[in-house]
């Protein structure tokens, strides 16, 4: 092949010096290899449809020159993205703040890098996730907690392949949750075996001001909360429900609200680990300890639950292998295999019982005003 060819005036120039200047296209790699722009695609794309030793000749010269696929081009010649998005109802700087996300994303990209997906955020735009998903050039999407978002059924009929993730929608899409009645549950009835009745429950706030929605994860958690208290003949009432961010800071505000109050629980069963972190540190500012003045158990089992001081007692739920089921559910949905119908997968949780909860005592009484 000639290094040099001839352009429009007539003046000979070095083709790889012009490299340089410009970004390497399809026809300079079918050019230098000596190939058609066809066979040049093949190699990225379909190197079957090609002699082992011409897709490697043709991929060398394309290392060489520094070309890379065009990307949208790509994605028309397969109909085929390789990306898959995760759909949160909240900002991205809200969802991060809670650790929970993070462990939950690893999950998702631990699945989705085996099957060499990438991973797209898809966050509201200006208060929309319809029009958000609308933009998001994705294979399916992995909606998390989006039960109680007003768009929900556009959302569901976007024409896009779709898992729910903490999200009880509809029977008709694959979904994946935790056993968030039966967990609630069990942290409700390890508190009342150490003797507390006066709880306060931190519950996580909705997506949306003023939105109520069908029964998504805090209304299971509240579910298993207070069917643990009916079974003693006891209630949770409503002014010992706290509605807030489920982040540290989150935690922080509904424990100074409810002091603020007057509320003097001997116990908290918050719905995530990091509001229940939040509450702790709150209650250290008010000078009150865990356990001895105030129990304390979360609910997730984040990586910082057995770390803090106290230890945090609370629910464990699979967080990273929720994301992986959700990945594979969806990789399902999109190449239409498996069951015939949309499979619903529910998760394990159990108690795990640490340092932040004790038994009621004297103190318990004395933080009360008794």
């Amino acid at each position: 092949m000639d290094d040099e060819e001839e352009w429009p005036d007539g003046e000979h120039v070095d083709y790889r010096m012009d490299q340089q200047n410009r970004r390497a296209r399809i026809a300079d790699v079918a050019r230098e290899a000596g190939v058609s722009k066809s066979a040049v695609s093949f190699a990225f794309n379909s190197p079957d449809r090609l002699a082992p030793d011409t897709a490697l000749r043709i991929r060398e010269v394309a290392e060489r020159l520094g070309y890379r696929p065009d990307p949208v081009a790509r994605m028309l010649t397969q109909r085929q993205t390789m990306a898959l998005g995760i759909l949160t109802p909240q900002a991205l700087s809200v969802v991060f703040s809670n650790p929970f996300f993070g462990a939950f994303s690893e999950g998702v990209s631990l699945a989705a890098e085996q099957f060499d997906y990438g991973l797209h955020f898809i966050s509201p735009i200006r208060g929309s996730l319809v029009g958000a998903l609308n933009r998001a050039t994705v294979d399916g999407v992995i909606a998390v907690g989006v039960s109680r978002h007003p768009e929900i059924e556009q959302i569901r009929h976007a024409g896009v392949p779709i898992v729910f993730v903490d999200s009880s929608v509809h029977p008709d899409h694959a979904s994946v949750d935790a056993d968030d009645v039966g967990g609630a549950q069990r942290a409700a009835e390890h508190v009342i075996a150490l003797g507390h009745r006066d709880v306060l429950v931190l519950s996580v706030e909705p997506p949306m001001p003023g939105f109520a929605g069908p029964a998504d994860v805090t209304a299971r958690r509240l579910l298993g909360y207070r069917r643990a208290f009916e079974a003693i003949d006891e209630t949770i009432p409503d002014d010992r429900v706290l509605v807030g961010p489920a982040t540290i800071a989150g935690g922080n505000a509904m424990v100074e609200q409810a002091w603020a109050a007057g509320l003097r629980p001997t116990a908290i069963l918050s719905m995530s680990d990091a509001a229940a972190i939040g509450a702790m540190r709150a209650l250290r500012e008010l000078g009150l300890d865990v356990p001895g003045d105030v129990s304390v158990v979360g609910f997730d089992d984040i990586d910082l639950a057995p770390i803090v001081h106290p230890s945090l007692t609370t629910v464990h739920q699979p967080i990273r292998r929720k994301g992986e089921e959700a990945v594979h559910l969806l990789l399902s949905v999109i190449e239409q295999v498996g069951a015939p119908g949309p499979e619903h997968r529910v998760l394990r949780t159990r108690l795990i019982i640490r340092d932040s909860t004790g038994p009621v005592s004297p103190r318990h009484k004395e933080v009360a005003g008794d």
